[in-house]
């Protein structure tokens, strides 16, 4: 680990002991700054695939069940998935429930709920290829046994007492290598990773899905994936974990 990484992790701990020194939140407070950061997450987390909705049409979409002209029934559908999905995983965390391949495919159900009955909540019985990326996902006979390596890693890390954000770097990172669904890797993975966030204490970390973001999330996550390289991709998350928490302890404040 480089010195850089190693301080973000530090900032990012002493963030996460600031913010537990203002709980209990007000509940009505606490409500009001979850709901706004997570339309904002389920916005920017569909625009990186995609999605054509604002920012305040998937509030519209979201709170008031709105339908908005010239858009398509799947990205409603996608809003009110995703934002369905950070409750899950939110109460999953409180639960402290582990990490398994069925938690996983539970995520994805959600998430192409509505959208594609055939696949969602299945691992993938086809080949697929990542657009714009080097890499080859592995085919689809190999993926359960892939998946399995990926969760004992996983198990292991953690016994071994790997750093939270790390590891939650990696959840994300293996996941969308092994890319084991259809449609939905991203959101699934990006999702994965802040579940075991929230349940380490820290708080969800929101990738924009402008050009510019978008683009040094995927260079990053190509590096991993082609050169077995995850420094670049860890220390995004880390940094994004600290505007994350920043973001949060200034609403709160």
């Amino acid at each position: 680990m480089n010195v850089y990484l190693q301080q973000l992790l530090e900032k990012a701990d002493a963030l996460r002991t600031q913010l537990s020194g203002h709980r209990p939140f007000s509940p009505a407070a606490l409500a009001k700054v979850q709901q706004a950061l997570d339309i904002a997450y389920t916005f920017e987390s569909n625009r990186i695939e995609g999605n054509t909705l604002t920012l305040q049409e998937t509030a519209l979409v979201v709170e008031e069940g709105l339908t908005i002209g010239g858009k398509s029934m799947r990205e409603h559908l996608e809003a009110i998935n995703h934002f369905e999905a950070i409750a899950f995983i939110k109460e999953i965390a409180r639960q402290e429930l582990p990490v398994t391949q069925q938690l996983i495919l539970q995520i994805h159900a959600l998430i192409l709920r509505g959208i594609d009955r055939a696949n969602a909540g299945r691992w993938r019985t086809v080949p697929v290829l990542i657009s714009g990326s080097r890499h080859t996902p592995p085919p689809p006979f190999m993926i359960a046994e892939e998946m399995e390596h990926f969760i004992n890693e996983f198990e292991r890390r953690e016994n071994e007492g790997e750093h939270p954000v790390l590891l939650a770097a990696f959840l994300h990172e293996r996941l969308v290598n092994i890319h084991p669904f259809v449609d939905g890797n991203g959101r699934t993975s990006r999702l994965l990773m802040n579940l075991y966030l929230l349940r380490r204490g820290y708080v969800i970390v929101n990738i924009k899905g402008d050009l510019d973001h978008r683009l040094r999330y995927y260079t990053a996550l190509e590096e991993s994936h082609t050169k077995a390289h995850s420094q670049s991709f860890r220390q995004l998350v880390a940094e994004k974990e600290i505007e994350a928490l920043q973001a949060y302890l200034k609403l709160l404040s």
